[in-house]
């Protein structure tokens, strides 16, 4: 997902350096989206490996 959030973040910066402002701006947009559904996923995940580890030590 993050990949994808580069992806789009690169054809944001580019469609600005070429004027193509409404482009630039949609993709800057999904960047962003899928760059804080990849944090949100990657904290999910750290939080449950953390409690499943905890019950497995004990």
């Amino acid at each position: 997902m993050i990949k994808w959030a580069i992806i789009f973040a690169i054809i944001a910066i580019v469609a600005g350096l070429f004027g193509f402002t409404g482009l630039a701006a949609g993709a800057a947009g999904i960047a962003k989206f899928l760059f804080v559904a990849a944090v949100i996923i990657f904290l999910i995940f750290l939080a449950l490996a953390l409690f499943a580890g905890k019950k497995l030590s004990q």
